[in-house]
């Protein structure tokens, strides 16, 4: 058997968003007195979310406000991207890396005053497949059993080595969930986490309280409120004027120099895991000719499209691999921008309209009538209708793909199989395709790498999408605030590490 504890577990390969502590997490103070006193922390959003139960609504926006502050999961990833103990201090896996037993905290409660004991991991595990509605619950397809060994022993064997399940349960899908804490997950969800739900005032904010029966390190802030702005100047002014602490996402990056002028601010910029993709719904008979596709791809001048609507903040990227991937490579070679070749080759569809639905999200918007003009003097019509975000977009597109085209960000770590296949909203269908990502998932490290690389050229190469950049992570806070992340690349936004020095 190979045994991964605390110290070893850092040599796990994975990716990350917000920093967080591999050893201390399951070891943390669980009495004495508050950290931060009273004091209180409002972060500036923009995406909403439609529901707080991320087992039946899709979106990012639920588990950015609930995972890892609500909700903990058997692990987690730290900010160097590695896969470190959350509820299970430690686990092993079996030579045939089919079996995985996990050592569990016999400290921890959910908010409801249960304790949290190995059955509540069966529990949560096999209500992926039982209850969940969302896409993602095909990550749990792969599980043949999961077992309580005993009350902090929980084993869970695999029908098939797989690389990828140990690395999905860090996201959504290993929230543990308690037994009898179900039944309102939408209005009122129920965790071990550092925080506990609020209050929800709907179009407006989501209030966290600290939790202070929490069994790890207690957080600095008694209390957060996530506010949501759906219009990036009013999101800046918020911040100018004190009514929150932290932009959170910056979505208007050309406004930046009011707070780096200022010596009030800081400016946080690193990297993230959101690829902002022009989506085809490769169903419609106009998406299904390769050529098209390719030659839509070449009709945007992807450098001049990031300058203009974000400011040339952001990475090209060329497919669906960020750079904190382990088999990341630089593809923006495959569709270089030919505005005379894609003109030439989209004489074949002249006079065809193109439906461009958009999120009402400001890097949609703004992106969305660059896409348009670009096109547009490549020969093709394009319509752009503005969506309501979340709830008119997910259903529109997301759910029932009425639509031609579409701007989105993916930011879910490690996404590129879930987002391509015929069953989500891309509708993209290539056995050759899947057949490079099963490979990738039960191979060796090395078979691993070397069949991503293979499916991001293969994605890139049959034009499944256009990638119009990678999203920075650009955030702004008041001068005093610690604990903010330098990369944003898993779904958590992991309040309990901010701080006031």
């Amino acid at each position: 058997m190979k045994s991964y504890s605390p110290r070893a577990i850092a040599l796990v390969s994975a990716a990350a968003l917000l920093a967080v502590t591999a050893c201390s997490a399951g070891s943390g103070t669980s009495s004495g007195s508050s950290p931060g006193g009273d004091q209180s922390l409002v972060v500036g959003v923009v995406a909403e979310p439609a529901s707080l139960d991320f087992t039946t609504t899709d979106g990012a926006a639920i588990p950015q406000a609930l995972l890892g502050n609500v909700y903990n999961g058997l692990v987690k990833q730290d900010e160097a991207g590695k896969i470190v103990p959350d509820l299970a201090k430690s686990w092993t896996v079996s030579p045939d890396r089919k079996t995985y037993t996990f050592e569990l905290v016999d400290n921890a409660k959910f908010t409801n005053g249960a304790g949290f004991t190995a059955a509540d991991a069966v529990f949560s595990i096999n209500r992926v497949k039982t209850a969940w509605t969302t896409s993602l619950k095909s990550v749990m397809e792969v599980v043949a059993e999961a077992k309580a060994v005993s009350p902090t022993q929980l084993q869970v064997t695999l029908t098939k080595p797989s690389n990828g399940w140990l690395f999905r349960m860090t996201t959504r899908v290993g929230a543990m969930f308690s037994q009898t804490g179900v039944d309102k997950l939408a209005t009122e969800p129920i965790g071990t986490g550092p925080y506990k739900f609020g209050s929800w005032k709907r179009g407006d904010s989501i209030v966290l309280q600290r939790n202070d029966a929490y069994w790890g390190t207690k957080p600095f802030f008694n209390q957060v409120t996530l506010k949501y702005f759906k219009d990036p100047t009013a999101l800046n002014n918020a911040l100018l004027t004190g009514t929150i602490n932290v932009i959170s996402t910056v979505q208007a990056p050309e406004a930046l120099t009011q707070f780096t002028s200022n010596s009030k601010y800081q400016v946080i910029e690193g990297t993230t895991n959101g690829e902002v993709v022009l989506s085809f719904n490769n169903s419609r008979p106009v998406f299904k000719d390769l050529a098209v596709r390719q030659a839509i791809r070449q009709a945007i001048d992807h450098k001049a499209l990031l300058d203009t609507c974000f400011a040339g903040r952001g990475k090209l990227i060329g497919s669906m691999v960020p750079p904190t991937d382990p088999w990341y490579e630089d593809l923006t070679g495959i569709a270089p921008y030919d505005k005379a070749k894609a003109t030439a080759a989209l004489k074949s569809v002249a006079g065809t309209t193109l439906r461009l639905r958009l999120p009402t999200l400001p890097y949609a918007t703004s992106c969305g009538q660059v896409v348009k003009s670009q096109l547009e003097q490549a020969g093709l019509k394009v319509t752009i209708d503005q969506l309501e975000f979340p709830a008119a977009w997910l259903t529109t597109v997301f759910k029932n793909a009425d639509y031609d085209m579409s701007i989105i960000a993916h930011v879910e770590p490690r996404d590129l199989g879930a987002v391509f296949n015929a069953k989500y909203y891309t509708r993209y269908d290539d056995p050759t395709l899947a057949g490079l990502l099963a490979a990738a998932d039960s191979g060796d490290e090395a078979a691993q790498v070397d069949n991503m690389k293979k499916a991001a050229r293969r994605l890139s190469e049959q034009a499944a999408a256009d990638w119009l950049f990678l999203l920075p992570n650009l955030m702004v806070a008041e001068k005093n605030l610690t604990g903010l992340p330098t990369n944003a690349i898993t779904e958590s936004f992991d309040l309990s590490r901010l701080a006031r020095s």
